[in-house]
């Protein structure tokens, strides 16, 4: 006999709606998100508004003060500048701040200047505020655009709960079918768990969270991969799977049902190998696949990233293309330095794109 035998009785079966749970910490954490993408948002929008006004009409103020100016790098990178500004415009003294982060490879020091709107001159920044505006927005759009994923997944996720959860009481057929243990954490004597669906013929791909309750634990009938396979059922046309514990409370039927599946079940467990408990891990593959997948994904990035540069300092068709010259001011100096001369050999009778400029900014260092 096999999981898909395994005998459950041939009519609708209800089960606990508590069988589907959101993830651990899922309350405090989708909240989080939120609130942590509006102060984001409030942080960044209006200093990029600010400094797009001052790119449109800017003005160098030379006996502007910068007080407490400093650009710090975080995670090797992202640079985060910040200063207090002080100057006098047409016989008017003026004050403020500015804050802004970019991507950089940058190392040592930055040379800046003060900068006003001529058209709004109560409006101020730095001139390395301006001269990184499209790598600040880019920097901007990509943060924003993770934090806006992560909150409408999150939302995503806890409207498909609920509609299961609102499903599950409802009497339907149910079929057995296997699942993989993804991740499990014993926490004040209960366990959450994390599966996936993919191991059934039907597979969906779809993962799905659970928690039980103390001395309960889900049905472990052997491992495929390095990785606990557990005994689930697909509860109608219900979108994700409900993972079973050991004494099929989460089924409501009576005790002889009951019973006769658990006996199955038992002989099934006698004839396959590997742990018979979420207790007992599984091989310690995940881990590692983890990490090498993760790694993969960085050299797939970073290989577009270094493609498209080199396609804009060989074959581009102008040396002004915004995000071919912020990335090739960002590489280590013999990759800029190389890429500067093959835009210079085609490019050399024009003005030079920042990033291969010299002290006057305009002609080729």
């Amino acid at each position: 006999m096999t999981f898909s035998e395994i005998p459950f009785p041939d009519r609708p079966l209800a089960i606990k709606a508590s069988s589907i749970t959101t993830p651990r910490n899922y309350g405090w954490a989708a909240p989080f998100m939120f609130v942590l993408c509006g102060l984001f948002l409030y942080w960044q929008v209006p200093d990029l508004w600010r400094d797009y006004v001052i790119s449109q009409n800017p003005v160098i103020v030379e006996n502007g003060q910068l007080r407490d100016g400093e650009c710090r790098v975080s995670k090797g990178v992202l640079t985060i500048c910040d200063a207090e500004l002080a100057y006098s415009y047409n016989g008017r003294s003026y004050e403020g701040k500015t804050t802004f982060f970019f991507v950089d490879f940058h190392a040592g020091a930055y040379e800046t200047d003060l900068v006003i709107s001529a058209d709004h001159p109560e409006l101020s920044t730095v001139s390395l505020g301006i001269e990184k505006m499209w790598n600040r927005v880019i920097s901007f759009a990509v943060v924003v655009a993770v934090l806006a994923g992560l909150c409408v997944t999150s939302v995503f996720l806890g409207f498909r709960v609920a509609w299961v959860r609102s499903r599950l009481t409802t009497p339907e057929p149910l079929k057995p079918i296997p699942v993989e243990i993804v991740t499990f954490k014993s926490s004040f004597g209960r366990l959450y768990v994390t599966y996936a669906d993919k191991i059934a013929d039907d597979k969906t791909k779809r993962t799905a969270y659970t928690t039980f309750g103390k001395g309960q634990e889900p049905i472990i009938l052997g491992e495929a991969d390095g990785s606990a396979v557990a005994l689930a059922v697909r509860h109608g046309t219900t979108s994700l799977p409900v993972l079973l514990d050991t004494g099929l409370e989460r089924i409501k039927m009576t005790d002889e049902e009951r019973a006769s599946v658990l006996a199955s079940i038992t002989a099934v467990q006698a004839t396959v190998e590997g742990p018979q408990s979420i207790r007992e891990p599984a091989k310690k593959g995940r881990f590692l696949r983890t990490i090498l997948g993760f790694l993969a994904i960085i050299l797939v990035i970073v290989g577009l990233v270094l493609g498209y540069w080199y396609w804009y300092v060989t074959a581009g068709y102008t040396q002004f293309m915004q995000a071919g010259m912020e990335i090739n001011n960002m590489l280590p100096a013999l990759m800029n330095e190389w890429g500067c001369d093959q835009l210079q050999k085609r490019f050399g009778d024009q003005n030079a794109p920042y990033g291969c400029t010299a002290s006057d900014f305009k002609s080729w260092k």
